[in-house]
């Protein structure tokens, strides 16, 4: 039986912090799973860091060029990188 952990949505291949770098960003389940385990690195290694990115909630669902999801997923990415240099100390 699958985990119901957001951890479970990705193997842990490189551990943290490395390992959220390879961390997939396809859907909105996996971006919050994201999220959430780099919330959790950060608690546990008594490090803060600005909030992530808000979840669009203006997409019309057109599939426009320029889509607002385009907009969140990438400036997750940067969220995520900054966090990763973070941990990484």
């Amino acid at each position: 039986m699958p985990s119901s952990s957001p951890r479970a949505l990705v193997p842990d291949v490189l551990g943290p912090p490395a390992g959220l770098l390879v961390w997939p960003l396809r859907t909105l389940a996996e971006a919050e799973a994201l999220v959430a385990a780099v919330q959790s690195a950060l608690e546990g290694s008594a490090l803060s860091l600005r909030p992530p990115p808000p979840v669009p909630t203006t997409c019309c669902g057109r599939g426009c060029n320029g889509c607002v999801w385009e907009g969140y997923y990438r400036a997750l990415q940067f969220w995520r990188e900054d966090a990763v240099a973070l941990l990484s100390g």
